[in-house]
């Protein structure tokens, strides 16, 4: 029997929603898309429901904001204190006035019992009540008040109950009256003879209530005018005090239009403006060297591709016209092919240097490890100074110290690649040989620096090099002489593997004018546990 189809009845599979009860004849119920249990999709970033509406505005409202919230809470908090504090002081002063003359007034409403409505010009209401909390007569008092105020509102009382009391005063409402209030009553009882009532003695709470409404009235409307006007204040304090950011808000925008050169207003550092203003300028100063060290870089590509192609292009169209007059029969007697065959032979030396000079640097710029050996500066110097004078029987060549006259020291020993450091001797030297007269002298001093490094000096005595050239010499592909006649010079990378081979040794190479002309190039390097041989090992 075949195997039911996906989505035929009877199957369940992916399209099919799920079964979660029955209907009453028996029918499944799909399930509630909505109590999927697949959790829901993330917000996309960059959509504007994950912000708040807080979040949305800007800081100078939204510090306004919270100011004056801040504010105006401080001032309601104040204000529901200070209603509180004076209220119930008041109430005090009210329960103070009946401790000391309830009494009293109570003794002198008793002995008017045979006019009890006939009160005196006073605002106590009085209230007597028998021994079962019945109220033996109307309350007593002055008549103006009880219009004014009405008359309290006491419950009802057994003698014992207002005797537990103890004449603690309490607040009860009131009844009639044009303007109703509150009563502070305090419960007394009373012996004559045989018969025993309470009396209570009411004061009106209107004064107090009055004050503290007027108080109320009084604490709102200057919170009111305090908000406003700290609303105002702060909304001028802030404004002032985000200007620095919108500087660098500014400052950034010309940024991202290109202007790399654009600086953050300094401020105090002590401030978090200021600090902040300090770590942008810092790092737009780097950003603006890594662009540009990118554009020199770059630069330097593009002209070091340029000139090694047309480097090269000079013997590859040697060899290639030698070939094409091979192919054409003009190279007929064996004279005209052994020349051709010298020539295409020299050309292909020539891009063999070249190349091996390219390979030289290209290394050097991978910061390929180097041997880590000691080396004899002042043999090798010696060894150099003979290579000139193969070059050039005819000049003189000596090895002395640094100072002048002074003698040529021994057992100036670094730690190096011998094989580069001497390579650094030999383009050096040949150097002076290309570019200085022929016959005229040149010295090679060695000797120790202050702070221990060994040091190196090539003298010439030729014509020198100006301070723009000076500022260039290390660069690659660059001649004093601007032509490209291979009479006047090498291909301009001689110079460029120097530095790049000093600079591998933790050394530094600089140029400089000889007494008397012609130019002196400095090779300092560091001492033997001045270079790191951690990152060097044998090759």
């Amino acid at each position: 029997m075949s195997a039911p189809t996906p989505g035929a009845p009877g199957t369940a599979d992916a399209t099919t929603p799920p079964v979660t009860g029955t209907t009453a004849d028996g029918r499944a119920l799909p399930a509630d898309p909505r109590s999927t249990t697949d959790p829901p999709a993330a917000t996309p970033p960059g959509r504007s429901g994950r912000w708040t509406w807080l979040e949305r505005l800007p800081l100078l409202t939204r510090l306004v904001v919270i100011t004056v919230l801040v504010l105006a809470a401080g001032l309601i908090l104040a204000a529901v204190v200070t209603r509180t504090v004076v209220s119930t002081y008041l109430v005090d002063q009210v329960d103070q006035q009946l401790r000391q003359s309830a009494e009293g007034v109570a003794k002198l409403t008793l002995n008017q019992s045979d006019e009890p409505t006939a009160g005196p010009p006073t605002d106590y209401v009085v209230i007597i009540r028998n021994d079962t909390g019945e109220i033996s007569s109307p309350p007593i008092g002055w008549d103006p008040n009880i219009d004014r105020y009405g008359t309290p509102d006491i419950p009802v009382e057994t003698y014992t109950e207002v005797h537990d009391r103890h004449g603690t005063p309490f607040t009860v409402d009131g009844s009639g009256g044009t303007t109703p209030t509150q009563w502070r009553v305090a419960p007394l009882t009373f012996t004559d003879g045989t018969t025993r009532g309470s009396a209570y003695v009411a004061y009106p709470l209107a004064n107090v209530q009055h004050t503290v409404a007027y108080l109320t009235r009084s604490l709102l409307f200057s919170a009111l005018g305090i908000v406003i006007l700290g609303g105002a204040i702060s909304f001028l304090l802030v404004h002032r005090s985000l200007r620095p950011l919108r500087r660098i808000e500014a400052t950034a925008a010309e940024i991202a239009a290109g202007d790399l050169s654009q600086r953050v207003p300094e401020r105090p550092t002590s401030t978090e403006v200021g600090s902040l203003s300090a770590s942008l300028n810092t790092m737009l100063a780097q950003i603006e060297r890594a662009f540009s060290a990118q554009e020199e870089s770059e630069r330097r590509m593009r002209r070091f591709v340029s000139d090694a192609s047309h480097e090269l292009r000079t013997p590859l169209a040697t060899v290639k016209g030698y070939g094409e007059l091979y192919r054409l029969g003009a190279l007929d007697t064996p004279a005209k092919v052994d020349d051709t065959m010298g020539r295409i032979e020299d050309s292909a030396r020539r891009m063999s240097t070249l190349v091996n000079d390219l390979l030289v640097l290209a290394r050097l710029d991978e910061g390929r490890p180097m041997r880590h050996e000691p080396v004899d500066l002042g043999a090798m110097a010696r060894d150099a100074a003979q290579d000139l004078h193969a070059l050039d029987p005819t000049r003189e060549v000596t090895v002395t110290g640094l100072g002048p006259g002074a003698p040529a020291p021994s057992g100036v020993v670094v730690t190096g690649d011998g094989d580069r450091l001497r390579q650094v001797l030999t383009n050096l030297v040949g150097n002076v040989a290309r570019h200085t007269p022929a016959g005229s002298p040149a010295e090679l001093a060695v000797g120790r620096a202050p702070d221990g490094g060994a040091v190196v000096e090539v003298r010439d005595h030729g014509p020198g090099i100006t301070p723009e050239q000076s500022s260039r010499v290390f660069e690659r592909f660059y001649r004093a002489d601007s032509s490209r006649n291979r009479e006047s010079g090498g291909s301009g990378l001689g110079m460029a593997i120097v530095a790049a081979i000093v600079g591998a040794h933790q050394g530094h190479v600089s140029v400089s004018e000889t007494p008397g002309g012609g130019m002196t190039v400095r090779v300092l390097l560091p001492s033997a546990d001045g270079y790191d041989g951690a990152s060097s090992s044998s090759t």
